[in-house]
């Protein structure tokens, strides 16, 4: 379709009509058959049709036509466009041919095979499936897992070779980028980290000064230290804990009355001895 000029039944008419070209060269440019372009000559074919000039369209040069004529075994070649036009973006899933349809399950099971670092969303760019689709073949539950057979979805149609490649490229990259970025992440939390480091060191030598400097009861008026102190609170001291001693009873336990009643009897006895005369 690329060296098809616009409208070709228009351009051969405006050809027949305006040139003196023979009908193989006019159905040599403008893709028709010569039958096709001699019934236009006899107005059989394209009778409301209006002839487009070629030369106004960009698609021939006046030089390039007098060169034909002049020549009758010459072939007109098709002047290439100036403005190069983008193609257009689809929008939504690619359009995949009825007829093509049910090879979409075998390219998927190829592609999830043989490039495991396809996502989803690129699977389903390329052969215009869907997200359930792919996870039941990945997983073996589709319906028709057991008759399935991988298949290059460039062979079936179903994608070019350079989007496929692509895909695949943008697939490698990926992991790569996320392993920069996470570098990246923590050489800057290793960064913080030993910033951190150093602003403590500056304090602790601050602390250091100006506590050889005034004295301990800087502390009091200090707002490093306060700062310091906010940071990391201080550590409770341990406390040693006391034994615990047996209270003193004040009243006298049942042996300890024993031992005094039989005190107190001896001494009764001797006092008793010695009072009484011999007789």
């Amino acid at each position: 379709m690329a060296n098809t000029p616009l409208m070709p039944k228009a351009t051969a008419v405006w050809l027949v009509d305006n040139t003196a070209l023979s009908f193989s060269q006019i159905a040599s440019f403008c893709r028709l058959h010569p039958l096709e372009v001699k019934a236009i000559a006899d107005g059989e074919a394209a009778q409301g049709i209006k002839g487009l000039d070629p030369i106004l369209t960009g698609q021939l040069t006046r030089e390039e036509v007098e060169k034909a004529q002049k020549d009758p075994n010459y072939q007109l070649k098709l002047q290439g466009s100036k403005v190069v036009v983008p193609e257009s973006k689809r929008k939504g899933p690619r359009y995949t041919p009825v007829s093509r349809r049910q090879d979409r399950p075998n390219a998927i099971l190829w592609l999830v095979r043989n490039h495991p670092e396809l996502k989803d969303a690129q699977i389903m760019r390329l052969v215009g499936t869907t997200k359930p689709t792919i996870a039941a073949i990945r997983d073996r539950t589709h319906w028709n897992s057991s008759n399935l057979t991988p298949s290059d979805p460039v062979t079936l149609g179903l994608c070019s070779q350079l989007e496929l490649d692509m895909e695949v490229e943008k697939g490698r990259q990926e992991p790569a980028a996320a392993g920069r970025r996470c570098r990246r992440r923590n050489a800057d939390a290793g960064r913080r980290q030993h910033q951190r480091r150093r602003n403590r060191g500056r304090l602790l030598l601050r602390h250091e000064q100006a506590e050889a400097r005034r004295g301990r009861g800087h502390r009091r008026r200090c707002g490093l230290c306060e700062a310091e102190l906010a940071e990391k609170p201080p550590t409770p001291m341990p406390i040693a804990m006391k034994t615990a001693q047996p209270k003193k009873s004040k009243k006298p336990t049942k042996a300890l009355k024993s031992k005094t009643q039989a005190a107190t009897t001896t001494k009764t006895t001797k006092t008793t001895s010695k009072l009484l005369p011999v007789l």
